[in-house]
């Protein structure tokens, strides 16, 4: 938005039609001069009435500058020029949802492309188009955990720190589930008020957690919904093994000198997501799984967060447009 002479213009992308508009009055201008030029070199302006009982060269004038102003306010309309402020209270209602993404070095296999890591991260953009208005968060883990985004409605700022987890980003440990849901009822019991606390777990299911069993308790006891993605696939892939600058210098290998092989857990993932309400979904390429992973969100009851107010400028275009018609109208007229 720009504001120019008090009066705010919010469609400055329709600057790009402004040829188009000097194009057409320039037809104009050219058609008026023609027609004069040829009128004054037929008659003399005295004896015009004796020769064109319904030609008037004043009346040509006001028809192009009827048409020349029409053209003018109809390209001022779409720049939507805006005064006269107003405010409004919205109430901002949605539903929480943590999203918990797995960040060990097992994400960085590729069974899925271009790796686990993007793939879900990709995923979980596609997610958010699907959610209008619901407060997301971001929860990163391996072996410990920790928040990344905080819960938000700004979708746009959620997505600016999705985008900051890269390879530099993997954690050099291994996975524990139970690091994640610890950390969500962490951030879900800073307001014991909510009904409802959505957990989406994105991890290709791989966990070695000590205490699972007793967090998964306590976070049944919190009303805590766990859904997961899996994301890997059931045949798996090589870990690869990355230096500092992410380039890859081979694959993981255990202690017998073999390639590691990370699969896709979904007994883990399916028997927690049952133990807590929710639900699990293979990730895959289609959005399928998304779609269902929605429809079972929005079953749950929104709730406020709270009341935001706006201040905006009201548009002013309709009356630039009625004056055009008026003008285009006089224009037809004469």
């Amino acid at each position: 938005m720009f504001e120019f002479l008090g009066i705010y213009w919010a469609g400055l992308d329709s600057l790009i039609f402004l040829p188009i508009f000097i194009v057409l009055v320039f037809f104009v201008v050219r058609d008026y001069l023609k027609t004069k030029k040829i009128a004054l070199l037929i008659f003399d302006k005295k004896n015009t009435k004796l020769i064109f009982n319904n030609f008037s060269l004043n009346r040509k004038n006001l028809k192009t500058i009827f048409m020349s102003c029409a053209l003018f306010l109809i390209f001022l309309a779409l720049l939507r020029p805006q005064w006269g402020k107003k405010e409004a209270t919205v109430t901002q209602e949605g539903r929480d949802l943590l999203i918990a993404l797995d960040i060990s070095r097992s994400m960085m296999a590729q069974d899925l492309r271009p790796s686990r890591l993007e793939f879900i991260k990709l995923k979980i953009r596609n997610l958010l188009e699907k959610l209008d208005f619901e407060r997301v968060g971001l929860i990163l883990f391996s072996g410990s955990a920790f928040l990344q985004c905080p819960l938000t409605v700004d979708h746009a700022v959620f997505l600016m720190f999705l985008d900051q987890v890269d390879v530099e980003s993997i954690a050099s440990g291994t996975t524990a589930i139970d690091s994640a849901l610890n950390k969500a009822m962490d951030v879900f019991g800073k307001d014991s008020g909510r009904k409802n606390k959505l957990v989406l777990l994105a991890t290709d299911g791989e966990d070695f957690s000590l205490n699972l069993e007793t967090v998964k308790q306590k976070a049944k006891d919190q009303n805590i919904r766990l859904f997961a993605l899996g994301t890997a696939t059931i045949e798996g892939a090589p870990i690869p093994k990355l230096d500092y600058s992410g380039k890859q210098l081979g694959h993981e290998l255990d202690q017998n000198g073999h390639v590691v092989l990370s699969k896709l857990n979904e007994e883990i993932l399916i028997r927690i997501c049952s133990d807590l309400g929710g639900n699990y979904f293979r990730a895959s390429f289609s959005d399928t799984d998304l779609n269902q992973l929605v429809n079972e969100i929005k079953q749950y009851e929104k709730e406020k967060f709270s009341d935001k107010k706006l201040t905006y400028f009201q548009d002013q275009y309709p009356w630039l447009l009625g004056l055009a018609w008026i003008l285009l109208a006089l224009e037809w007229v004469l």
